[in-house]
């Protein structure tokens, strides 16, 4: 998938991915796609939250080994 930005995560604990994904996407456009990967299992759940009441889409989340991926479309 295309990404406007990739923000690398790995390594930072809750709430942290979350905090840096919403400085990320606020620099953002509407449309454009911001990429997360994280080692933070607790993300799984989070981030998907947190895209859905910032009013953004989850367009897809993959897993490659412990890197949990998300590309996010910016409301």
């Amino acid at each position: 998938m295309e990404s406007t930005k990739v923000l690398d995560a790995k390594g930072l604990a809750c709430p942290m991915p979350v905090v840096k994904a919403k400085k990320e996407m606020d620099q953002l456009q509407s449309g454009d796609i911001l990429e997360v990967h994280t080692t933070d299992s607790g993300a799984a759940a989070d981030i998907p939250a947190w895209a859905k009441t910032g009013g953004h889409e989850l367009v897809q989340q993959d897993k490659e080994g412990e890197v949990l991926k998300f590309w996010m479309k910016k409301g």
